[in-house]
Order: structure tokens, then C-alpha cells, then sequence
């Protein structure tokens, strides 16, 4: 069976990993142009085209998916494409060229959290549990009908260890579902759209955390919007950011000061929040290297019983 592998982020990479070994190694993997990164604005290939040079899979980066490239996919007279984190929508007409149509691994269990952020707001939300959906995909985001999903109980992951369990879950359906999908038997089912949510992308805007709210979500931002935008207060160190990499929370603490910094029991960190407290266990002056936050009050005692913005 000849597939075709479109995925470009880390999510895709770990998708195509698994299927691999499963394998079901692709005869072409199409990912998106390489991106200027860092100071020096180094081109950097996508982790989805490492994983293809790793394994000597040909490689297509079209600028778009214009009619030449479609042209050049159809006459590779494919069964299926299969779809990871891509980062683009695909039309009709392109997901119409395998005979059996386009698979599509997201990390939700559709039609709740489409879009591009499911992961996070799944954390964000609290929700128990969440899990991954095969779809066969149509031009509409994330919409098209369900062939499987797998649910994943959730405890407190940051962002990073749900992110890559949910990749590894979701390659491992994906690698299942292949074989039954060719064979005819699934039947996909549509999904309610009446129940649909939505995400977006995050900005840097969104990571300030508001000591205002409860403790409980803030815990869980700070979880979430690991690695980006990343959670981070100011106020107390002048004109800088402080990068909030780990909490825990700290019940029982009257916060009768959204937001006014103590020491914790522990020596660590705490600070008051709409309800309850936190402790701080990591953070990162900006330009300077994670620490605990037990090291960082060894030089500065003075932000106790002072408030962050």
C-alpha cells in the first residue's frame, strides 16, 4: 500500500515515528518550507522533514499546493495521504487524489477542541480526560467524519509530556485503522457539529498570568502554556519578566493580596492568587538560566511581602 505523510511539527514527527515502526513507512513525506531560526536566522528543517532525512524518505516542501504539485502527487497513483499536524488546510481537491481518501491524527477527542491548540486548552480547561481522533478528512477544519478515537486519562502533565503522549497514542490508532480503513470495515460516523469547540493560537499576551484568579487555574497555565507563550508575571524585578516554569498549589492560604509574594514554608516561593496560594518552584529571570525558586530568594529577599502586577 503506497501512502503519502503530510505533517510538519513535532506532533507530526512522533505520528510518523510510531507508523514507522508499525511498518508503515510512507513513499513520500510532504512538509513545509525550512524556517529561519535563532540569532542568526539559521534556515531550520521542521522536525517532521529530520525524521524523513533519518530515514532516507523522499521529501517534498512545496511553497504551496498548486497544480503542479498536484500533478506530481497524482501521478504517485497513492492510496492514502495521512495527515499529522501539517499546519495547513488542505483542499478538496487534494485530499480527493488517494484512492481511499485522507486520514487526518488529531489530539482531541472531536468534534471538541478543534483547531490549532487542542492539547493546551485541553490543559487550561481541566478537563479529566481527553483523547485522539482518526478523521477522514473533508476541506473543513478538523470536521470530517470519525472513523476511531482512543481516550487518555489525564492527571497533571505539563503541556510537553500530554503533547507527545497524545502524538504516540495517536500513531498507534492511526497504524490500526489503516488496515481496516483499506479493507472497508469502518464505518465512519459524523461528528455533531451542535457540540463542536473551537481553539485558537496563543500570543505572548496570554501568558501573563492575573494572580486574581484562582489558584487552581493559574497551576494549570502554567502547565499549559509550556513552552509558548509561557506563563510570567511582572511587577517586582524593574523593567523585567519573570518566567513561571513550575508551581504547585498551596491550599489555605487567605489571599487577601492577589498577587503579594512570602516564603513558603519550604523557603521556596508563594505567592497569594484570587483563592488560595501557590508555591513557585522554577523560575527564570529573564536572560539568565532556569533555578528554583529557593535559589533565586538567596540573592532576593526583598521581593517577600512585596506584589507582582
Amino acid at each position: 500500500m503506497k501512502t503519502i505523510f503530510f505533517g510538519t511539527s513535532e506532533f507530526g514527527a512522533i505520528v510518523l515515528r510510531t507508523i514507522m515502526k508499525a511498518g508503515m513507512a510512507p513513499a513520500l513525506v510532504v512538509t513545509t518550507k525550512d524556517k529561519p531560526a535563532g540569532r542568526k536566522l539559521m534556515l531550520n528543517p521542521s522536525p517532521v522533514k529530520r525524521v524523513a532525512i533519518e530515514h532516507h524518505i523522499p521529501l517534498l516542501q512545496p511553497e504551496a499546493l498548486q497544480e503542479k504539485v498536484l500533478s506530481e502527487l497524482r501521478s504517485m497513483e497513492p492510496d492514502l495521504f495521512l495527515v499529522a499536524a501539517y499546519g495547513k488546510i488542505l483542499p478538496q481537491k487534494l485530499l480527493d487524489i488517494p484512492r481511499h481518501g485522507s486520514l487526518n491524527v488529531h489530539p482531541s477527542l472531536l468534534p471538541l477542541y478543534r483547531g490549532s491548540a487542542p492539547v493546551q486548552n485541553t490543559l487550561l480547561s481541566g478537563d479529566e480526560k481527553t483523547g485522539v481522533t482518526v478523521i477522514l478528512m473533508d476541506e473543513k477544519m478538523d470536521h470530517g467524519m470519525i472513523l476511531a478515537q482512543r481516550e487518555f486519562s489525564i492527571s497533571k502533565p505539563t503541556h510537553q509530556e500530554l503533547h507527545n503522549a497524545l502524538a504516540e497514542l495517536g500513531g498507534s490508532l492511526l497504524a490500526e485503522v489503516i488496515p481496516q480503513w483499506v479493507a472497508g470495515t469502518i464505518k465512519p460516523v459524523p461528528q455533531d457539529d451542535s457540540e463542536a469547540t473551537y481553539t485558537r493560537r496563543f500570543i505572548k499576551e496570554d501568558g501573563k498570568i492575573d494572580w486574581s484568579k484562582p489558584a487552581v487555574y493559574i497551576e494549570r497555565q502554567v502547565r499549559a502554556l509550556q513552552p509558548w507563550p509561557g506563563a510570567y508575571t511582572q511587577g517586582l524585578l524593574p523593567g523585567k519578566t519573570l518566567k513561571i516554569l513550575r508551581v504547585r498549589l498551596l491550599p489555605g492560604i487567605h489571599a487577601a493580596v492577589p498577587g503579594r509574594t512570602f516564603a513558603a514554608p519550604t523557603q521556596e516561593l508563594g505567592v497569594q492568587t484570587g483563592k488560595d496560594a501557590l508555591v513557585v518552584e522554577v523560575l527564570q529571570q529573564e536572560g539568565k538560566k532556569p533555578m528554583s525558586s529557593k535559589e533565586f530568594l538567596l540573592g532576593h529577599q526583598d521581593i517577600l511581602n512585596a506584589r507582582f502586577e
